[in-house]
């Protein structure tokens, strides 16, 4: 597992319920590329066929814990390939 992959996935398993949203979508975008936005919705693709898109939405700032546990899973699916 690359050392930033790795030090990114320990950082959003310690912080599950006070990330950032505007953090995740850092990562998500170092990852995976530019979102598509529909209002309030950020969606990634992901690099691989047969699973869902990450779809992120704010809440008051902050990330959804359930949507950070989605990017922590696709990153573990990413660092896999």
């Amino acid at each position: 597992m690359p050392v930033y992959i790795a030090d990114t996935i320990a950082e959003l398993e310690r912080e599950k319920t006070s990330t950032r949203f505007s953090r995740l979508i850092k990562i998500c975008a170092e990852c995976f590329g530019e979102p598509r936005i529909n209002g309030s919705h950020h969606i990634f693709k992901m690099p691989w066929q047969g699973d869902p898109r990450l779809n992120l939405q704010s809440d008051r700032g902050k990330a959804k814990p359930y949507q950070v546990e989605q990017v922590i899973t696709a990153l573990k699916k990413l660092n896999e390939k």
